[in-house]
């Protein structure tokens, strides 16, 4: 999770709610694409996971980037949390269950996204060899259960862990065992946004059976190819899902509004402290007479750390976030940022991916969200199989970067990018099947191998 936004100017309307996403509108030679990723940080000896405190813990981890670094610190009642980098924009920061994730800066092109992760993958293997400390690229913690896991000192995060079990059976998973990579996107305007938003919608299950690299639980086979899919589910109907309503006729900031509106929060920040709301309305604070702060009246920082709370398959804030990835190798999370380039900055592609999913129905697409995190590719949407659909919308992808033509030092543009993710879809089989023909195979059931195959 990025950091918290800090802007006390207060919100009058809901107008102003809607002026303040709309205000994400940018020119389209301004573009850019953000990757987001987290990794579980272990003990080399004993594959344990790392703990907060002590010499060789998470916060020594960011300790050791900082110097490494020069960011700036980003702390929580005086626990370091993260680190910020005030000149590019891109921050480090810590999941509920010591998660450590990248949170990218906004670049121009995947061939500086992949040098991005490259310099933070170098400089954190340089700062975790120091430590004993190595990380594991899985959606889901493939061994420690939810009371191995440890827990950091985030406020927002006591909070949420508290509230969690009221709304669903799998929100403590969620927070503590799983990892993700996502893209975060640009618009235009409201017409491009609301174009964008429905693609993204339309093909996140794609996205997620070709990322599917979770098939493990304690140990275990559970079942699933993205079971970090399968939890989000189980997590808060509320907030999480499928986002029906954007297919329907009217969309726009102020329909995506009216839903956030809607949806529960979990605190409201003064100064540093994180006052637990859970479960109130935000419509109350926009009012002024939210019961548990009375006369305190929302702001701008209230929204933006609101909306970042609410965690549909694709997110809007001022820009919109694919979430549907499983976290995995480098050239994967590249591979993310090269599928987005390619499909939703260029028109051609969003206009070839609208007509591919032409006539796809809210409930096909439920029912394929349903369904992938245990099928992946061999799900179907409109009697079609996934796979051939994923094999179109990447060469629409591909098409997209080709016309991008943008080249690195050698003279190669994004399509090299892609790669992987083509792999995948023309072998018609995930990662996590690959994971589990070699646990079933050469690791004869044993899970550890997965700690030395699985790094990142």
């Amino acid at each position: 999770m990025a950091r918290d936004v800090v802007d006390a100017e207060i919100i009058e309307s809901r107008d102003d709610l809607v002026e303040w996403l709309a205000a994400g509108g940018k020119p389209a030679e301004s573009f850019r694409i953000g990757v987001e990723h987290e990794k579980f940080p272990f003990y080399a000896a004993g594959r344990t996971p790392v703990p907060y405190a002590g010499e060789r813990g998470v916060r020594a981890l960011l300790e050791g980037a900082k110097g490494r670094l020069g960011w700036a610190p980003i702390e929580d009642e005086g626990a370091l949390i993260g680190l910020y980098d005030s000149a590019g924009g891109g921050a480090i920061s810590l999941e509920p269950g010591g998660q450590f994730e990248l949170s990218g800066a906004p670049q121009p092109t995947v061939h500086a996204v992949a040098a991005e992760l490259d310099a933070h993958l170098t400089c954190m293997h340089a700062v975790g060899d120091e430590l004993g400390i190595k990380f594991l690229a899985m959606g889901l913690s493939p061994k420690w259960t939810l009371a191995e896991t440890p827990t950091m000192p985030k406020s927002r995060y006591r909070i949420m862990a508290r509230y969690m079990p009221k709304v669903g059976t799998r929100g403590l998973d969620m927070m503590f065992r799983t990892s993700t990579a996502q893209a975060n996107l640009d618009f235009a305007d409201e017409a491009d946004m609301v174009a964008k938003l429905r693609i993204g919608l339309a093909f996140q299950p794609t996205i997620t059976a070709l990322f599917a690299n979770s098939p493990f639980d304690a140990g275990a086979l559970n079942g699933f190819l993205s079971a970090r899919s399968e939890i989000w589910r189980h997590t808060d109907p509320q907030r999480a899902g499928m986002l029906a309503f954007a297919f329907a006729p009217g969309m726009g900031f102020e329909r995506y509004v009216d839903y956030a509106l809607d949806v529960p929060m979990y605190f409201v920040k003064r100064g540093e402290v994180y006052h637990d709301v859970a479960g109130a309305s935000f419509r109350d604070l926009l009012d002024g007479r939210l019961a548990a702060l009375p006369g305190e009246r929302a702001t701008v920082s209230d929204w933006a750390n609101h909306l970042s709370t609410i965690f549909p398959e694709v997110r809007l804030k001022r820009y919109l976030e694919m979430r549907g990835a499983d976290v995995g190798p480098p050239e994967r999370i590249v591979a993310l940022a090269a599928f987005c380039f390619g499909l939703f900055y260029d028109k051609d592609a969003l206009a070839a991916a609208s007509d591919l999913a032409h006539g796809w129905t809210a409930g096909d697409l439920l029912r394929l969200r349903d369904e992938v995190p245990r099928l992946g590719l061999n799900s179907r949407v409109a009697s079609r199989p996934l796979v051939d659909v994923a094999r179109e919308i990447l060469a629409i992808a591909r098409g997209g970067l080709e016309r991008r033509a943008q080249r690195d030092a050698a003279g190669r543009d994004e399509t090299v990018y892609l790669a992987p993710l083509e792999r995948i879809a023309a072998e018609g089989r995930t990662p996590a099947e690959a994971w589990i023909d070699r646990f079933e195979g050469p690791w004869k059931g044993a899970i550890d191998p997965i700690f030395a195959e699985a790094l990142i």
